[in-house]
């Protein structure tokens, strides 16, 4: 049976078939406008079970214990002195559901093997300081909380000790703390447990002092995350794990790009499957309803769909290549403009130019995008591994046409985010799926349907050009970029009037190096494709960049490119700290064994400063391996050096994975790509050692997710033109380029 469609995805009332297609997806007078709603919020945001000691568990609403002090909403201590925290932030292998409890156990002074931890429900008490909503990116958790939550085990604290004073009948001044309990005069103790209703009946203090960090016993100490006990034993529960009784398992074929639509399926082929039970066109494609994950997969498959692929049915990647061109030529919107470019070219003894690629990117999460769903009469329930748990109660309000009140969200473990998972695409196609079939809805993307669908970082190029006096320093920098915006794709942010999305020139507009004449230009470009955050955003391809391009000028000034970098970077101590550390620890004046070669890199990300020596050795074939890393990262004051370390070592696998493999490309209006054998990630014996060294810094904390990826790359490039003489401009890098004769 062949559905036809019209503009909206809904079956066309003069098809022949258009009662079948109703008959299989259930109508009703509001159906077109929820779809059309649906349209409306293709773009916005999205929802994330928690983290406990030996289990995982959502914080029950409402539920707090008459015998429990909860002076405010991070955290709750019981008679029996174990203390729970509370944890707005979505856990994706960051490490949050350790770092917030450690930040909160430190200023209570709580005992450690008595803290556990909890996910919190969607609510504003948790909202993320610096993003005023509940949601978890861009590296903020540590640094956007580092006062409130801190405050908020300080105020408890505080009002343990005036609860004991008031027993004792003592000054508060006389009492202190230490692992749980408050000691007085003579040695009197009493444990947090024993003083909770006393405690309960102080005041909330407004601004409780904080500690010194020279008293610190727990934060800046390295400490296993209080979650992996749970990932170890299974009893861990991310996003794929939801169920209830009676749900359907829903699998789509999402539309193969942006703007696509369906023009016709066979219903009958799918729904011969056994265990399909409905089939439902939705705007963002048809989905396919039954008992089990592999009948909806295989309902899928036999759908037999054509697309009217619209505006985009010629994409290419020429097509891409050649929008990019175009963006290059109306790159006038200013984001960085100092001296005045052309004196500081006409003074120039050198001149050299350079054009760097990079393409879009899947996020390629190891955990497919999934969200179980329930929609009851004027009740929302979800369960989602997200990013953004906040603005998914009033997106899937007007998704289901309830109030934001109404709807529950049941954040679970993400294996994975990288940024894809703070898209609402997932919540809301389940949300819709659900209020259409009436029954709770398990949606599930299979990995080929997301690599195809969009959410990439964006494809971006940069022309460089540069001009160097008599003794190879740069006089003059200018650099036109292209890509498409972010800002503008995101549903919630505006491009400003100047015409600079910030994210495109990220960590290229604010580069460190002190150079006398710079012009630093965007222009857009939009090929078709939808593009979102990334890990790292811009700074992952404009610090391959600018990293890449300095080393180019380096070699042309003859000049080591640790020392040609420091030269550049008088007024920068955390960037030259960085840099020292890591050439120290890496070796960089020791010789290596022979067919092994160093580069470096350095990148300041969301309040951080990595550098970054690669050391690499390039095969006959072209092949390249990076035989070791050697990271070194100041990221202000820290919480738990054992997170900074693997974060690192993650953010490198996953820069490595997109310098080496990455890479979304098109052809006839659709992906190439569709899973990992045709968009490869690092395996575990491309792994090379990291070694991470640690800046001890009175800095304000930074974030430590994202930081780690943007200097690989560059790291890598330019250790390979160390041991090659070959430029690569490009990502991935090309190793048939690196063949030996």
């Amino acid at each position: 049976m062949d559905i036809l469609f019209d503009q909206d995805g809904t079956p066309t009332a003069a098809s022949p078939t258009a009662a079948g297609a109703r008959a299989a997806s259930p109508a009703s007078s509001s159906r077109r406008s929820l779809l059309k709603g649906g349209v409306a919020l293709t773009v916005s945001f999205a929802l994330p079970l928690a983290a406990g000691r030996a289990a995982l568990a959502q914080t029950p609403e409402g539920a707090v214990a008459t015998n429990t002090f909860a002076p405010n909403a991070w955290l709750r201590i019981t008679p029996d002195n174990k203390v729970t925290v509370v944890c707005g932030s979505a856990e994706m292998g960051q490490g949050v559901l350790t770092a917030i409890p450690m930040m909160v156990a430190e200023e209570l002074d709580a005992d450690w093997a008595l803290v556990s931890v909890e996910q919190a429900p969607a609510d504003a008490a948790y909202n993320n300081p610096m993003f005023g909503m509940q949601a978890t990116g861009g590296s903020t958790t540590v640094r956007a909380h580092w006062t409130p939550v801190r405050q908020a085990g300080a105020a408890a604290r505080q009002m343990l000790v005036a609860a004991a004073a008031q027993q004792w009948q003592v000054d508060a001044s006389s009492l202190r703390t230490e692992r749980g309990q408050v000691i007085g005069p003579n040695g009197r103790k009493a444990s947090y447990g024993s003083l909770v209703e006393a405690a309960a009946k102080q005041p909330v203090p407004d601004k409780p002092a904080l500690k010194d960090r020279k008293d610190f016993r727990i934060m800046g100490k390295p400490t296993r995350r209080l979650d992996s006990a749970a990932k170890i034993n299974g009893t861990a529960k991310f996003g794929i794990d939801a169920h209830v009784d009676g749900l359907l398992v829903a699998v789509m074929a999402r539309a193969p790009i942006a703007g696509a639509r369906p023009k016709a399926f066979d219903e009958g082929k799918a729904k011969a499957v056994k265990g399909v039970r409905k089939v439902i066109a939705i705007p963002s494609g048809v989905a396919v309803l039954a008992d089990g994950y592999w009948a909806a997969k295989q309902g899928r498959d036999a759908l037999g769909i054509e697309w009217d692929l619209g505006a985009h049915a010629d994409l290419s990647s020429d097509k891409v290549s050649g929008a990019l061109d175009e963006g290059l030529q109306n790159a006038t919107a200013i984001a960085r403009d100092v001296g005045n470019v052309k004196d500081g070219s006409a003074n120039a003894a050198r001149k050299l130019s350079a054009q760097y690629d990079v393409p879009y990117l899947a996020h390629a999460a190891m955990e497919p995008l999934n969200c179980l769903a329930w929609v009851k009469g004027d009740e929302v329930t979800i369960w989602a591994g997200t990013q953004s748990q906040g603005p998914a109660q009033g997106i899937l309000s007007q998704v289901a046409q309830v109030t934001p009140a109404k709807v529950k969200v049941n954040t679970m473990l993400l294996g994975g985010g990288f940024g894809r998972r703070f898209a609402p695409d997932f919540t809301i196609d389940a949300t819709l799926l659900s209020k259409l079939s009436g029954s709770p809805v398990k949606l599930v993307y299979a990995r080929e349907d997301d690599m195809a669908a969009g959410y990439y970082r964006p494809t971006s190029r940069v022309r460089f050009e540069a001009g160097l006096d008599d003794k190879g320093q740069p006089l003059m920098l200018r650099a036109d970029v292209a890509s498409p915006s972010i800002m503008a794709a995101s549903g919630f942010m505006k491009i400003p009037e100047n015409g600079v999305d910030s994210m495109a020139v990220e960590g290229l507009a604010d580069h460190p190096y002190e150079i006398p004449h710079q012009r630093i230009a965007y222009g857009r470009a939009e090929p078709g494709p939808q593009v979102w955050f990334w890990r790292s955003v811009g700074h992952s391809q404009n610090a391959f960049f600018i990293e890449s391009f300095i080393d180019e000028l380096a070699h042309a000034a003859k000049t080591d490119p640790l020392k040609y970098r420091l030269a550049l970077l008088e007024k920068h101590p955390r960037a030259r700290g960085v840099l020292l550390l890591a050439a120290e620890k890496a070796g960089w004046s020791r010789p290596l064994p022979k067919g092994r070669h160093r580069g470096i890199a350095v990148a300041e990300s969301f309040g951080t400063w990595v550098a970054e020596v690669a050391e690499v050795s390039v095969a006959k074939d072209g092949g390249i391996q990076v035989h070791r890393v050697t990271a070194a990262v100041d990221c202000g004051q820290t919480v738990n050096p054992q997170t900074i370390a693997r974060q690192i070592e993650g953010a490198v696998v996953y820069g490595l994975s997109a310098a080496l493999y990455g890479r979304i490309t098109f052809k006839d209006g659709k992906v190439e790509q569709s899973n990992f054998h045709d968009y490869p990630v690092l395996r575990l014996n491309e792994m090379p050692k990291v070694d991470v060294h640690i800046v001890q810094s009175n800095e304000a904390p930074g974030g430590i997710g994202e930081p780690g990826t943007p200097p690989i790359a560059p790291a890598v490039a330019n250790a390979i033109f160390a041991a090659t003489g070959k430029r690569l401009r490009q990502l991935p890098f090309d190793s048939d380029t690196l063949k030996q004769a």
